[in-house]
C-alpha cells in the first residue's frame, strides 16, 4: 500500500481526534475497535492489523478486531505469548524487521492460513498504570516492505490515543450498565413494595414493616383477611430469601405470590409450607432458599381473634408475649424451603395469645448492632420486646424498628410482624378492601364497589351517594395533586364501626402537610378541585393520619349510616 492509500491524506493529529470521537460517539465498543484497526492499518500502510485485549484477569490476550487477508478475531494467546505478548509484558513498542530472526515469533497462524508474515510493528495499549492490550501491524506494503522508525512513532501515538479512547469508552459503558442495573433494581424494589399489604387501620390485629438494607429486599411479609369466608381466619407469613439482588427479588415475589394462592384454600400452616416447598423445588435457583414463618390467626369460641396456629421453616423463633408471663419462644422444626423434599410434615403449634401478642421477625433484627458494637441476638431482642410491651400496637412496631437501626444503618434487611390479641370482642371484617392504580379510569370500578359496600352496610341511597362522591373526590385529589399524574397506587378500606362507616384512603406519594390544605370555595366546581371543602360537606368527619410504616398519606373519613 502506498501513501496514496490514505483516504483522504490527513494529519496524524486529525486521525487521533477522529479515533477519540468515534469511541465517544458510539456505545458499540467492538464495532469501534474494528473501525480503529482498519483506519490505523490503512494509515500506516500495513497489509494487516489486529487489536488484542488482555482478558481473564490479564492472563490471556484475545484478538477483538482485525483487518487484512487473514481473519483472526477471537484468537486467544497467553498474556506473554508471541511478539504481541512481549509487547504487553514489557510495555514497549516492538519493531521486528524480520520475524524469522525473532525468538518470540510463533509461525502457527501462518502455517494454518498460508499467510506469510515478514515484519511486525506492535505498540502497547496502556492508560497510566493499566495495561489494556496491544495493536499489531504486519508487512509494510510500500517500499522495501519494512516498517520505518517514522511508522513506529506514528503507531505509538495512535495506540496511545486508542488506549485512552478505549478506556473512556469502557468507563462510559460501565456507567450506562450501572444506570441500567439501578433502574432494574428500582423496578424490582417497586414490584416488591407493591406485593406488601397496605397497613390496615385499627382495630386490625396485625402490623408489619420492612426496612431494606439496600434498594431490593430479600425479606417480605403478607396477610390475607379471610374472616368473611366459611372458615374465618387471617393467614399471615414472614419470609427471608437467601442472597441479594434480582434473583432474590424474583424468588421473594414468587414465594409471596404462592403463599397468597395456597393460603386461600389451605388452613394448616404446616401444609402450606409443604406445598410451598414442593413448588419452589421445581424452579428455585440452585443454592437459593427461603426461611418462612406461616401462621393463621383464628377466633376462639367467643369469636375473639386470639388463637394462632403456626409453623416455621428454618426461620428464627417466634416470640409469644402474654400479660404477666416471660416471653416464650416457638422454635423452628422444619428446614428452609427450596433445598430438599421433606420426609415428614412441618410441625405446627397452636398458641393462645390470651390478651398478648406474637412477634415474628427476620434475622436482620437479631443481627443488628448494639451500642457496644456486638450483635443484639435473641436474648437482647427479648429485652427490647419486653421494654416495648406497654406501648400501643403501632407505637410498638415503630419502636422496634427504631431500635434495629439505632446504631447505624442495618447490615441486613429488617422485618417485623406483630399479631395482637383482640380484647374488645370480634374484630369486624372490612366491607371493602381495594388496591388500585392511581389513574382516573380506575375510579369507575371503585365507585361501583363503594356503592355496593355501603348498601351492604345498610346505607340508604342518599348516604351511599355522599360516600361515593367523597371517595371519588379524595381519589381525584390524590391523582392530581399527590401523584401529579405520575404512576402510583392507592388502597381503600371501608369498615363499619357501630352506626358509622369508616373509610381509609392510603396513597404512597410524597408526604403532605395537612396544615397547608385549605378548603376551596363551593363555586369552584371542577373535578378534583373542591378538595377538603367538598369532603367536609359530604362526610361527618375527615382527618389525615400518619401511616404506620412507609411513605405516603392516610385519609380517614367517617359517615353516620342512615337509611
Amino acid at each position: 500500500m502506498s501513501e496514496q492509500l490514505l483516504d483522504p491524506p490527513v494529519d496524524p493529529l486529525v486521525l487521533v481526534a477522529e479515533l477519540s470521537s468515534s469511541f465517544a460517539s458510539t456505545g458499540d465498543v467492538e464495532a469501534t475497535l474494528q473501525a480503529a484497526v482498519e483506519r490505523i492499518t490503512g494509515y500506516v500502510g500495513a497489509e494487516g492489523g489486529a487489536l488484542f485485549l488482555l482478558e481473564d484477569d490479564d492472563t490471556a490476550l484475545v484478538c477483538r478486531a482485525c483487518t487484512g487477508p487473514v481473519r483472526i478475531t477471537g484468537l486467544r494467546l497467553g498474556a506473554a505469548q508471541g511478539i504481541v505478548g512481549r509487547c504487553c509484558q514489557t510495555d514497549s513498542l516492538q519493531h521486528v524487521r524480520d520475524v524469522r530472526e525473532d525468538p518470540s515469533w510463533e509461525p502457527g497462524v501462518d502455517a494454518e492460513t498460508g499467510f506469510t508474515t515478514r515484519s511486525i510493528l506492535c505498540a502497547p495499549l496502556r492508560v497510566q498504570d493499566r495495561r489494556l492490550g496491544a495493536i499489531e501491524l504486519v508487512n509494510k506494503q510500500s517500499g522495501d516492505g519494512l516498517f520505518s522508525q517514522a511508522d513506529a512513532r506514528l503507531l505509538a501515538a495512535l495506540a496511545s490515543s486508542a488506549a485512552l479512547a478505549l478506556h473512556n469508552a469502557r468507563i462510559a459503558a460501565e456507567l450506562v450498565e450501572r444506570e441500567r442495573m439501578a433502574r432494574d433494581l428500582e423496578l424490582a424494589a417497586e414490584i416488591q413494595r407493591s406485593m406488601l399489604p397496605a397497613a390496615r387501620p385499627a382495630p386490625f390485629p396485625i402490623v408489619a414493616a420492612n426496612l431494606p438494607a439496600r434498594g431490593v429486599s430479600g425479606d417480605f411479609y403478607d396477610w390475607l383477611d379471610l374472616r368473611d369466608g366459611p372458615e374465618s381466619r387471617i393467614p399471615f407469613c414472614v419470609g427471608d430469601v437467601s442472597g441479594k439482588g434480582i434473583n432474590a427479588a424474583l424468588l421473594m415475589v414468587k414465594t409471596a405470590s404462592l403463599f397468597r394462592c395456597i393460603a386461600r384454600e389451605e388452613t394448616r400452616p404446616g401444609v402450606i409450607l409443604d406445598r410451598l416447598n414442593a413448588e419452589l423445588l421445581e424452579t428455585a435457583t440452585r443454592g437459593m432458599f427461603v426461611t418462612l414463618a406461616v401462621g393463621c390467626l383464628l377466633p376462639d369460641e367467643s369469636g375473639v381473634l386470639q388463637r394462632v396456629r403456626i409453623a416455621l421453616a428454618g426461620h428464627p423463633p417466634a416470640l409469644l408475649g402474654q400479660a404477666g408471663k416471660p416471653l416464650a419462644a416457638f422454635e423452628s422444626g422444619g428446614p428452609p424451603l427450596g433445598i430438599a423434599p421433606v420426609s415428614k410434615a412441618f410441625p405446627e403449634a397452636t398458641l393462645s395469645l390470651d390478651g398478648g401478642a406474637l412477634y415474628l421477625f427476620t434475622d436482620g433484627v437479631t443481627d443488628s448492632r448494639t451500642a457496644g458494637g456486638g450483635m443484639l441476638g435473641l436474648e437482647g431482642l427479648r429485652e427490647v420486646v419486653e421494654a416495648c410491651a406497654g406501648l400501643s400496637l403501632r407505637e410498638r412496631l415503630e419502636e422496634l424498628l427504631a431500635r434495629a437501626t439505632a446504631c447505624g444503618v442495618a447490615q441486613d434487611d429488617v422485618t417485623w410482624l406483630i399479631v395482637e390479641s383482640s380484647t374488645s370482642g370480634p374484630c369486624p371484617a372490612p366491607l371493602l378492601t381495594h388496591r388500585f392504580p392511581a389513574r382516573p379510569e380506575e375510579l369507575r370500578e371503585l365507585r361501583h364497589r363503594v356503592a355496593e359496600a355501603c348498601t351492604r352496610a345498610g346505607c340508604g341511597e342518599g348516604c351511599t351517594q355522599d360516600v361515593v362522591l367523597a371517595v371519588d373526590e379524595a381519589c381525584q385529589n390524590v391523582i392530581r395533586h399527590a401523584y401529579r399524574g405520575q404512576e402510583g397506587e392507592m388502597v381503600l378500606d371501608l369498615t363499619r364501626d357501630g352506626d358509622q362507616l369508616v373509610v381509609y384512603l392510603r396513597d404512597f406519594a410524597e408526604r403532605i402537610d395537612p396544615e397547608r390544605i385549605r378548603p376551596r370555595e363551593l363555586d369552584e366546581v371542577r373535578p378534583g378541585g373542591l378538595g377538603t371543602h367538598f369532603i367536609q360537606e359530604l362526610m361527618d368527619e375527615h382527618e389525615f393520619l400518619v401511616p404506620e410504616s412507609g411513605a405516603g398519606n392516610l385519609l380517614r373519613m367517617k359517615k353516620r349510616i342512615c337509611a
